[in-house]
């Protein structure tokens, strides 16, 4: 006889009876077990990690776009309630450049991308655009900043926002090339091209490791030997890793420095760190030529006079004078330096005496307009003296065309930040400034007027520095 297969699966399993399931309770309670309801022993259902990264990827296509046009909008209209029409209308011209050039980037980076990079980068493009955008929020009520802010926020959103603007130019320049290709059908060719889109997005993340980077060098400059008739960039000698062959006579050492500009890339402890190392060298003079802060230490009293601190152990031989952007805070660069010894020079000069001989420094405040006549009244109020090596300190390099035949022996300049775009990290002097009113770094001259344009201590505006590093350096000056 055959017999009927049990009815074991669960489609045929009764329910237990509510008396049962009150017995089985009462048996479990009473050893001592944890009651669970058999008609509810379902686990909760929670959404798995699948589920999440998928929630995930379909939402990263559109953080980036809305956060950019929030950008765009918000800061600026935040900016103009709080600080005022200037910042306002700075930063609504510099987030709408980068949010065009990262918003074209990041529409075509799936037409070339492959699909399991793209939602890393799209984060990437999300986590940039909030990093500037909580950035320049916070230039509103502008302070330094400590390291974690700096290293998670300022640095990565100035990044960021440097790619992006270099990728407007950039996209604006492979415009008429992909033009070309389309009209011959070559879209093969244009394919390929694609990837090169995010060409400034490489160049900036490579920028951010070296933009800090100073270059300590031993620099002669000749001053006896050339005089060009018509302005003219001189060779000079840069000993990095190499040691130089002594001189017959001892020559004035001088350390300048320029530009150092306290802020997200300059911090108080850095800044000292690389004065100190430039006391160390023990040089006859240190020439501090302005442009000392940013947004952030013209709100931060103090912070100067702290990173300045190495310079009290040089009394004596340290001169200064304001830049630019020390007019936004003339008060506060006025009692950082003289907390520290430095004489400040407001179209003023001193004399001094150095093992190299006499020198007399003068110092130019910074104009913007009427440049000649401003140097014309400084060096008719302190002549030359007789035996003294004559020394002008003028912020911006580009005013030397306005001084007079023999007006000084060598002037030190800063402001270009050594044109801060260029190949001379490639050991080439082409910088984006060469063709420019502005001699952009180096050793220059016209008849017997000298000019020396140092690299910059620190950088400032555009917020990297691209194939152009930074100088610490120790400059020889001889007179042959």
């Amino acid at each position: 006889m055959k017999l009927a297969p049990r009815l074991t699966s669960p489609q045929f399993q009764r329910s237990p009876s509510p008396l049962a399931s009150a017995r089985l309770a009462r048996r479990a309670q009473s050893n001592g077990c944890p009651v669970r309801d058999p008609t509810t022993s379902r686990s909760p259902s929670w959404p798995s990690w699948t589920r999440v990264a998928a929630a995930m990827n379909q939402a990263l296509p559109w953080i980036f776009p809305i956060l950019a046009l929030t950008t765009s909008i918000v800061i600026p209209l935040y900016a103009g309630l709080r600080r005022g029409r200037f910042y306002a209308i700075f930063s609504a011209i510099v987030l709408g450049l980068a949010s065009v050039g990262g918003g074209l980037v990041f529409t075509r980076l799936d037409d070339w991308v492959p699909g399991q990079a793209l939602p890393g980068l799209q984060a990437a493009f999300a986590y940039g655009m909030a990093a500037t955008s909580a950035h320049y929020a916070s230039l509103v009520n502008a302070r330094m900043r400590g390291p974690v802010f700096r290293a998670l926020i300022s640095i990565p959103g100035q990044v960021f926002l440097a790619s992006g603007f270099m990728a407007t130019f950039w996209l604006l320049g492979l415009l008429v090339p992909r033009l070309l290709l389309w009209g011959f059908g070559a879209q093969t060719a244009l394919q390929w091209l694609a990837p090169l889109d995010t060409l400034p997005y490489a160049v900036g993340l490579v920028a951010a490791f070296t933009s800090p980077r100073l270059f300590s060098e031993l620099v002669r400059l000749r001053l006896g030997e050339a005089r060009p008739e018509n302005f003219q960039r001189i060779p000079m000698e840069r000993h990095r890793r190499t040691t130089p062959a002594s001189l017959a006579k001892r020559p004035l050492r001088v350390v300048q420095i320029a530009d150092p500009h306290l802020g997200p890339w300059q911090s108080v402890t850095r800044l000292q760190k690389i004065v100190q190392g430039l006391v160390d060298r023990n040089p006859d003079l240190i020439l501090l030529t302005g442009d000392f802060l940013t947004m952030e230490s013209n709100a931060t009293e103090g912070a100067l006079a702290e990173a300045l601190a190495p310079l009290q152990k040089l009394p004596g031989r340290c001169f200064a004078i304001f830049g630019n952007h020390d007019h936004e805070a003339p008060d506060e660069v006025r009692a950082g330096l003289a907390a520290n010894g430095v004489r400040l020079l407001v179209d003023d000069a001193c004399t001094v005496q150095t093992e190299a001989g006499s020198v007399q420094i003068l110092g130019a405040d910074y104009v913007g307009r009427e440049r000649k006549p401003h140097l014309e009244a400084l060096l008719g109020d302190h002549p030359r003296l007789p035996d003294h090596r004559r020394l002008l300190l003028l912020h911006d390099p580009s005013a030397f065309h306005d001084l007079p035949e023999d007006a000084v022996d060598l002037v030190f300049s800063g402001h270009t930040h050594g044109g801060q775009m260029g190949l001379v990290s490639l050991g080439f002097n082409w910088t984006v400034l060469s063709r420019s009113r502005w001699p952009d770094h180096g050793h220059f001259a016209k008849g017997t007027n000298h000019l020396y344009v140092h690299r910059g201590t620190g950088f400032y505006g555009f917020p990297l520095r691209v194939g152009v590093p930074g100088e610490a350096s120790l400059l020889e000056l001889i007179w042959d």
